[in-house]
């Protein structure tokens, strides 16, 4: 009878959650693998798609919180992390925010989707208030940014606003691939032409 209500409980345990979604309060719960504390709001939250799993604390552990994690998929590749360098390809420019698509976390390709979003205050850290989202990006280009935070639409927020972060890739619109000229410019090697773009600072 017991080992039932034991079944029973990881059963109801075994419930799928998705990037940003809320599992608990930093008060109560510790989050463990596939989870993280935000700490402007005490609220732990899933980082990838998988299974919530509660681990009770060793009874001679001074923390008696629980620890949740989320267990994904056998082979779910890395996963970005607040403090995470990744690589993204730009899919929509608008007024105040670009769209991305996280293709690597570090030096590792991710294997599920992870969508990234670039605010207009997090693209450069100087002149926050002058920054143009369409001379800073293109659709297609390929940046390099810090992940600040999940964001409300199970989004990660990405910032630029790093030297050496930015566009590292782009091509013109003569479909060539640009040479960076400066900080906020690049130019096409087949004609000449300058574009404007938030320029990551090329390792020397």
């Amino acid at each position: 009878m017991v080992m039932a209500m034991e079944e029973d409980e990881k059963q109801q345990e075994a419930v799928m959650v998705t990037p940003g979604e809320v599992l608990g309060r930093v008060s109560d719960i510790k989050p463990g693998r596939g989870a993280y504390a935000a700490l402007h709001n005490e609220t732990v939250y899933a980082s990838l798609t998988g299974f919530r799993r509660t681990l009770s604390p060793s009874p001679d552990s001074s923390d008696q919180r629980p620890t949740v994690e989320v267990t994904g998929h056998k082979s779910h590749g890395p996963v970005p992390q607040p403090g995470s360098i990744v690589i993204a390809r730009i899919t929509e420019v608008m007024a105040k925010t670009a769209s991305a698509d996280i293709m690597c976390v570090g030096p590792k390709s991710v294997r599920e989707k992870f969508t990234g979003i670039i605010r207009q205050q997090d693209v450069r850290a100087t002149e926050i208030d002058k920054v143009d989202m369409h001379l800073s990006f293109h659709p297609g280009d390929i940046v390099k940014a810090l992940v600040l935070s999940l964001g409300d639409s199970r989004a990660y927020f990405l910032s630029t606003a790093k030297n050496e972060l930015g566009v590292v890739s782009a091509e013109s619109i003569a479909g060539a691939c640009m040479v960076p000229v400066s900080w906020t410019e690049m130019q096409c090697p087949l004609t000449g032409q300058i574009e404007n773009r938030k320029v990551a600072k090329v390792a020397s």
